[in-house]
């Protein structure tokens, strides 16, 4: 993965981190519903980073990081939801809800950005 960008590199390493997350949650919570949302979403953020990747055009490509945006924006409510209902246990997820953050925060970057590059053509 070494020379990718940035969001390609943190959504990739957060996917994985969702990954353990569920199946721990499965495994020691007997947590099922919350963790396949959780684990859908959180991994749909590098997939479709991905995706945008090889997009057919600039609309294309914004579409594509919306989406992905969209999705952490979603992965970070199931967090929340997971934490507050006390699902959890023993699981610490400041970590996850730091780079859930970051990732909104350049998605957000990325797209806006996009957005201005692609009125100005």
């Amino acid at each position: 993965m070494a020379g990718q960008n940035i969001i390609y590199t943190k959504s990739f390493d957060f996917a994985l981190e969702i990954i353990r997350i569920t199946k721990y949650l499965e495994k020691e919570q007997k947590e099922f519903v919350l963790s396949r949302q959780l684990l859908r979403s959180g991994t749909a953020i590098g997939a479709l980073v991905r995706e945008a990747e090889h997009a057919e055009s600039k609309k294309d490509f914004i579409h594509k990081m919306s989406i992905s945006l969209k999705e952490a924006n979603e992965t970070r409510y199931w967090l929340d939801l997971l934490r507050e209902s006390n699902s959890i246990g023993s699981l610490d997820f400041t970590k996850v809800d730091d780079e859930i953050q970051q990732i909104i925060r350049l998605l957000a970057s990325i797209v806006k950005s996009s957005k201005l590059n692609y009125s100005k053509t």
